[in-house]
């Protein structure tokens, strides 16, 4: 019969109690009443840019870096945990990070380096279970249930494999979640980072929730937490006090969600599959723009950008938008619903620069995006539907761009630059 006890460097099912493995003399031991019945996890890749950049130059390996750029108005993307030691952390301006880990090294993000790390972690993945729901490059939840014969043995054996093979076989380091629900599972996977592994059992759900306060739970952001504190509601276990009904009356879906959460209900299925709702992308300046023709410049490269992703994952939209913040930190959005969907960055780039036109008033603008959503499946090669007679060179434009494209999939995608792409 299985034990509760395990190994977690050589996967070896011990003798429950003992403290040390027997035959890797390993003390990463973890023992847990419930270890051999629950399969929900949470997979949580540690400080994952930096991990990888410090994977790929072992000169960083042993360095506080932080993941951006280099600009008065970067942000943070990821702090390793040496610099977190200093309270640098993700989305921090990276002046404010930098003056408090000053000795910190920039890094300049790979997207495409980190892509390709979060693909083999997936494929991965994928040998355990096809019961897998990415929330993000980084992190998923898995359902392991009914694989336990597949595997020749529990769950959590198989997750045991599985973390050790992405450290060895990737160079990343991921913590891991285990219980009966994905909220207990994604709680339980930030409990003990970086390597860690911690379990959340049916038994212990409401003692450990009990006193943790509103803000423990994900989702309840710092203005609705400050409400239920003002309200005297400083624990879950006041929460749990409240019926259901009444955190409605008071809070509406958001008092719903934390009445049910802080009693550990759950049962939200693992969804293999989520629906694309947008494809934008945005850009902030390292000083502020109010000149038509450098907005207009930028706007071109996004709506490229939109509209090679757009290409890539076969999708058309009919909402445009336009986003824009002033330097006075207001937000601007500009949206089109067009009667037909697009996806060509021609289309994109001549609808919302005509947007954009029209908010040239002498403000100056810290940042500007480009977004298409209301997104529809179309094949490959999609062509959009015939020329309005007020612009009838569209066909043209459109037959030009695919052109374009063939040329850039065969030769690369600085092969071919249009105009109005090119450096004033």
């Amino acid at each position: 019969m299985t034990s509760n006890t395990w190994c977690r460097d050589c996967v070896s099912n011990l003798t429950d109690g003992k403290t040390k493995c027997q035959n890797c003399r390993s003390v990463r031991i973890l023992s847990h009443i419930e270890l051999n019945q629950l399969a929900i996890a949470h997979i949580d890749c540690d400080a994952f840019f930096a991990s990888v950049e410090k994977r790929d130059n072992p000169k960083l390996a042993n360095k506080p870096i932080l993941i951006g750029g280099n600009s008065p108005r970067s942000v943070v993307s990821t702090a390793c945990y040496l610099a977190r030691a200093f309270g640098a952390h993700s989305a921090m301006p990276m002046a404010q990070a930098k003056k408090l880990c000053p000795q910190a090294i920039i890094v300049k993000p790979r997207m495409k380096a980190y892509a390709k790390a979060g693909e083999d972690i997936r494929n991965l993945m994928l040998e355990l279970t096809p019961l897998i729901e990415p929330l993000s490059i980084d992190e998923a939840f898995l359902d392991l249930n009914g694989t336990q014969r597949l595997h020749n043995g529990p769950p959590v054996q198989s997750l045991f494999i599985l973390q050790n093979r992405i450290e060895k076989e990737v160079g990343i380091g991921v913590s891991i979640g285990l219980s009966h629900n994905k909220f207990l599972a994604k709680t339980a996977s930030d409990l003990d980072k970086p390597r860690g592994f911690s379990v959340i059992g049916k038994a212990e759900t409401l003692a450990f929730l009990a006193p943790k306060p509103p803000g423990f739970v994900y989702g309840v952001g710092a203005s609705f937490e400050r409400k239920l504190l003002a309200d005297g509601f400083h624990n879950l276990s006041q929460i749990r006090e409240m019926s259901e009904r009444e955190m409605a009356a008071r809070y509406g879906r958001s008092g719903i969600r934390l009445w049910r959460l802080s009693s550990g209900k759950d049962n939200r299925p693992i969804k293999t599959t989520s629906k694309r709702k947008s494809i934008s992308t945005e850009t902030t300046f390292e000083r502020d723009h109010s000149d038509l023709q450098n907005l207009q410049k930028i706007l071109w490269e996004l709506c490229e950008k939109v509209s090679r992703l757009a290409k890539r994952k076969s999708m058309a939209g009919y909402t445009l938008t336009l986003k824009l913040k002033t330097n006075s930190h207001q937000l601007r959005t500009r949206s089109i619903t067009l009667q037909q969907p697009v996806q060509l960055a021609d289309t994109l780039f001549r609808e919302l620069d005509n947007k954009l036109q029209k908010e040239i008033d002498g403000t100056r603008f810290r940042l500007i995006g480009a977004g298409l959503s209301t997104l529809v499946k179309v094949e490959e090669g999609f062509i959009e539907p015939a020329a309005d007679l007020l612009d009838p060179s569209r066909d043209k434009r459109g037959r030009v761009e695919r052109a374009m494209d063939k040329a850039r999939k065969k030769f690369g995608t600085e092969a071919v630059i249009k105009g109005r792409s090119l450096p004033k």
